[in-house]
């Protein structure tokens, strides 16, 4: 005979679903600014409160959940749009028909078509996570450096040197990827 093995202790279900009524909207809010895509979203939203129940059977409570569930809905997404980016990857011959529609291209085009949103979210996913977390809490979220700070537990001045890094290098990549318009 096999000893029993321990499952780990059960969720309280009410306890779940209160904090899944409580904070799915700031969940999928933030998911759906980075994907830009409602059924993403959605999954990024599961994903999120899937691990949540599976951390609260394994390692017991979490303390500042609005923050955690914040930072866990932003990873989530940010690596389903690393986890897109990998997959659509080709090679240059694949897209050189692409680059040479220079036209399709223009940023008056683009704006009107998306283009530039999609650009954004898949130039913010290829960011560190510390510096995409912080672009996504400044610039789609609205939060100041003092805010991000509290979230992220840093400094301040932490965050100002990050975002000005970071948005350096979203300038450089947008100015490359467009030919030199801005």
């Amino acid at each position: 005979m096999q000893p029993a093995i321990e499952a780990p202790p059960p969720v309280e279900a009410g306890r779940m679903e209160a904090v899944f009524h409580k904070h799915h909207g700031l969940v999928f809010g933030a998911a759906y600014r980075i994907t830009g895509n409602a059924a993403d979203a959605e999954d990024v939203l599961q994903t999120v409160f899937l691990r949540l129940v599976r951390r609260a059977g394994a390692t017991g409570e979490v303390i500042e959940m609005e923050s955690y569930l914040y930072r866990a809905a932003v990873n989530a997404a940010l690596d389903l749009m690393r986890l897109r980016r990998r997959n659509r990857d080709t090679s240059l011959e694949d897209a050189a028909p692409e680059a040479r529609a220079d036209a399709s291209r223009a940023p008056d085009r683009a704006y009107d078509s998306g283009e530039i949103r999609n650009w954004l979210r898949e130039a913010v996913a290829r960011l560190g996570p510390t510096a995409a977390e912080m672009i996504v809490l400044r610039f789609f979220e609205d939060k100041k450096n003092q805010e991000i700070a509290q979230i992220l537990g840093t400094t301040p001045g932490t965050v100002a040197v990050t975002l000005h890094r970071a948005r350096t290098r979203l300038e450089r990549e947008y100015r490359a990827y467009w030919g030199g318009a801005s």
